[in-house]
């Protein structure tokens, strides 16, 4: 139950961090990946061989024709037929459907484990092209205000009161925030693209952004203990289930097969005699075993998969080490950028409180438009300071609902 209440919190977070507009783009992706697809298409095919292994080997059958026909008492024996069928032991077959199976689980655990990976890729580039959009529209408006204080300052110098250099760095510092605006444009276009062909569709494809993205309030912790059920820990668990079985198999396959069949001799009747098994036909039922007596590979099967659960238990252990130093990493990654944002939005309001005392400085006449150019590239610095420090946090809020969903 404390599972279940986890998931749905942090489901419910992810939705109002990110708008349904994301949660609508993940179902997309779920539904139209092809990677997806290819994930599930091999989970198909593996749950298909359960079917396949549930039979026995291919009935035998042969004829043969005597050119040399060998006389008997009873006449002359034209042709053979045989029927042989080979028969497992008992449980092998049963073994056979559970190692299928067992690897069946196994792919399976590769299907969730790509559909998380998916939707935080997804969300990643979400908040990618939410950050670009931000930054440009914040360059927007200062590139606006930047072009008032153009007006004023040409206004300045028709009067006196300010220098050209004023202007001449005014409209270099507009340029500079121009070209910033063009190289956001083509990150923005890039990112867009990458995203759609996540969703396996035209790379120009419109992507709908929520307007604003506030940080929560507080962060949801996250329990350590629960990485053991992530699926990239569980499919460990099942290749080991599957090593399991594959020994129970191997054991089986030691067994002797048991083979049944019968040999049938059409007779040609002896036309000189006249008695009761004149020209009687053959019919020989058989039974036969088919028995391992060197048996070398079944040992040396047995050692492998003894290594195998070795290397398969390392691996895991190795998997969990990861997925905890990725946990640990995005849990003090996403307090830096809460932090950072923190910081951020103090410095802005300290550099528009020097905005405005600079402005008031034009009621006077003494605008300097020198400190005010160094204030507006400060505003922009933290401005888009800010948006970095949003992206960060609900980018490394990805990776935790990756681990903990």
């Amino acid at each position: 139950m404390k599972r279940i209440i986890t998931i749905v919190y942090c489901l419910t977070i992810s939705m109002q961090l990110s708008g349904q507009d994301l949660e609508s783009l993940i179902g997309i992706g779920l539904e139209n990946n092809p990677e997806i697809k290819k994930f599930e298409a091999r989970y198909e095919i593996t749950a298909e061989k359960v079917n396949e292994v549930n039979s026995i080997p291919n009935t035998e059958f042969s004829y043969g024709y005597f050119v040399s026909e060998p006389e008997t008492r009873t006449g002359a024996q034209k042709m053979k037929f045989s029927l042989k069928q080979m028969l497992p032991w008992f449980g092998s077959i049963t073994a056979r459907e559970n190692y299928a199976s067992s690897l069946s689980d196994a792919q399976y655990q590769e299907i969730v484990i790509a559909k998380r990976k998916l939707s935080m890729q997804i969300s990643d580039s979400y908040y990618k092209l939410y950050a670009l959009r931000a930054k440009d529209k914040f360059i927007n408006k200062n590139i606006d205000l930047l072009k008032v204080y153009e007006t004023l300052a040409l206004s300045s110098v028709e009067t006196g009161k300010a220098s050209a250099v004023s202007v001449l760095r005014l409209q270099i510092r507009i340029n500079e925030l121009l070209e910033l605006k063009e190289l956001v444009n083509h990150k923005y276009k890039a990112e867009q693209a990458f995203l759609n062909g996540l969703l396996n569709r035209g790379p120009s494809e419109e992507i709908y952004l929520r307007d604003e993205l506030p940080l929560p309030e507080s962060d949801f912790e996250f329990e350590s203990d629960k990485l053991q059920m992530h699926p990239e820990l569980l499919k460990y668990e099942k290749l080991y289930a599957s090593v399991e079985q594959e020994e129970l198999l191997n054991q089986k396959d030691k067994s002797p097969m048991i083979g049944l069949g019968f040999d049938y001799i059409p007779v040609e009747k002896r036309p000189d005699m006249d008695f009761a098994d004149n020209g009687k036909d053959i019919f020989m039922p058989m039974i036969s075993l088919s028995i391992p007596i060197f048996n070398k590979k079944y040992k040396s099967s047995s050692k492998q998969h003894e290594l195998m659960q070795i290397e398969i238990n390392a691996s895991k252990q190795n998997q969990f080490n990861k997925l905890q130093q990725m946990m640990d990493h995005a849990i003090h990654g996403r307090r830096a950028a809460r932090a950072t944002y923190n910081t951020q939005v103090s410095n802005l309001e300290h550099a528009k409180n020097a905005e405005e005392i600079l402005m008031k400085g034009y009621e006077s006449g003494n605008l300097d438009f020198i400190e005010i150019l160094d204030v507006q590239e400060l505003q922009l610095k933290f401005q888009l300071g800010q948006i970095e420090a949003i992206k960060d946090y609900y980018l490394q809020t990805s990776v935790i609902n990756y681990l903990s969903s």
